[in-house]
């Protein structure tokens, strides 16, 4: 027991200080370390996958406040994009988080390693958008929204990997697109969340679940990582963001690597 909260704590740290940094929720570092945890504690193994992606988003719930209101401090949420894109937010990640208990946890595994490794090549490459590139109307935004919402409630995450990129193809600056990313992750999360408590209330799970959410990873993961998302907020406007982007993508491609390994020992 106290080697699971060590590591619910030790994860938080990292995630929230992600969260702050680069406008994500960090549930790319939280899934991968719960599938492990909850295999240590012998949970269940047809539901590692569920409750992992239930309990990253709500813990994406208290980081993602933590996280916003630090970049709102330095101006840097731009709070019309938020407003014009909630909507389709909602919407994807609700819906996302009900199709998932119908998906396979393998069948989900394999969508994360797909998606980790695709936003690491992206970050790598630093794609640079074209000058007169705009951020689209009310109907572009409320597609957008629906299909980062669809995709975060299927890997775990605030949607930061996908609305941060989306936002500076776009031409906003990286600072703004980080803090209004990490504005926009705090929807996602609860509808996520929510979503997830919901597709699981009738699964046989074990004590500690309300749903798909496992309360004890829950609460260690928000104590540790509600002050660090203010720490990461902060490091943001200080430190050079491309370079750690970068650091950002190998540590996607480790732990993808990591659990693409396990999958084809398991196969």
């Amino acid at each position: 027991m106290l080697t699971a909260i060590l590591a619910y704590l030790s994860v938080g740290l990292i995630a929230g200080f992600l969260a702050g940094l680069l406008g994500v929720g960090g549930g790319l570092v939280i899934v991968p370390a719960l599938l492990y945890v909850f295999a240590l504690l012998g949970l269940p193994p047809e539901h590692h996958q569920h409750l992992a992606l239930g309990t990253s988003m709500a813990t994406i719930v208290f980081t993602g406040i933590a996280s916003f209101k630090a970049h709102h401090a330095r101006g840097a949420v731009r709070w019309s994009v938020v407003k014009s894109i909630t909507p389709g937010i909602l919407l994807g990640t609700f819906a996302g988080a009900q199709l998932a208990a119908f998906v396979p946890a393998l069948g989900l595994q394999w969508f994360f390693v797909a998606f980790a490794y695709l936003v690491a090549v992206q970050m790598l490459l630093d794609f640079k958008p074209k000058p007169s590139r705009a951020l689209p109307g009310k109907g572009g935004m409320t597609a957008v929204g629906t299909s980062i919402g669809l995709v975060s409630s299927w890997v775990g995450i605030g949607g930061g990997s996908l609305s941060v990129p989306f936002m500076t193809l776009c031409n906003v600056p990286v600072k703004e697109a980080i803090g209004t990313s990490a504005a926009i992750g705090f929807p996602i999360a609860l509808a996520g969340a929510l979503g997830y408590v919901v597709s699981g209330w009738s699964a046989s799970l074990p004590q500690g679940a309300l749903g798909f959410v496992y309360l004890p990873a829950l609460a260690g993961i928000v104590l540790a990582s509600f002050p660090m998302a203010k720490v990461g907020a902060a490091a943001a406007h200080r430190l050079p963001v491309p370079v750690l982007k970068k650091c950002f993508a190998a540590l996607l491609i480790v732990l993808a690597s990591k659990m693409l390994w396990s999958l084809l020992k398991s196969s």
